[in-house]
């Protein structure tokens, strides 16, 4: 079987909710599994010295540009949300534990809580928003709010996004596949062309 995508994204960039709405499809239509990786971009900018893109002259101004175009190009609603960027070690730790027990479910609350950060404007950074949705898809409110909380998963997670930096991984969407490292959703169509085609 063909190796798989691993996808690594923060639940804050606007990039990566655009890569979570499309990854999919692309990896079914050529046979390809997809690995999700929840990361935090704090982690990869402190690691680069670099800081989140609305701090940054010039560059802020145009992301915010750049994302409201990208979204329209791909044919999906987004709504810059009020407060940018938030924390998302919450929602990230709840992907972890819903991914251990249902890889299927975990996809789907990702992509909602995504929707609901760059739809509909809500603060995933909370954990009563993070939980009420894993709750809305059927997720026991009390056995994730506990495993979210616990020692066991934070270690887990920064063991995953210690092991992300030292593969390379600095941003949000990041996407490698045979060794190959793709940054960007502007990169989907060179990793398409990779998928179908192999090494260029």
């Amino acid at each position: 079987m063909p190796a798989p995508i691993d996808f690594y994204f923060d639940f804050s960039s606007p990039y990566g909710y655009l890569a979570a709405e499309v990854i999919d499809a692309i990896a079914d239509k050529h046979g390809r599994a997809v690995l999700w990786h929840p990361i935090l971009l704090g982690v990869a900018f402190k690691a680069m010295g670099a800081q989140p893109l609305p701090n940054v002259p010039l560059k802020g101004e145009y992301v915010e540009r750049d994302v409201a175009r990208s979204a329209r190009f791909l044919g999906l609603p987004f709504k810059a949300p009020t407060h940018f960027p938030v924390p998302t070690q919450h929602a990230a730790r709840a992907f972890l534990w819903l991914n251990d027990r249902n890889t299927d479910l975990a996809r789907q609350f990702a992509r909602t809580v995504y929707r609901a950060y760059f739809i509909e404007d809500r603060n995933i950074s909370e954990p009563d928003v993070v939980l009420e949705i894993a709750a809305n898809l059927g997720v026991e409110r009390a056995e994730l709010s506990a495993a979210v909380a616990s020692g066991v998963l934070k270690e887990r997670f920064k063991a995953e996004v210690d092991v992300a930096i030292a593969r390379g991984v600095f941003g949000s969407p990041f996407f490698i596949v045979e060794g190959e490292p793709f940054w960007g959703v502007d990169r989907l169509p060179q990793l398409e062309r990779w998928l179908a085609e192999g090494a260029f």
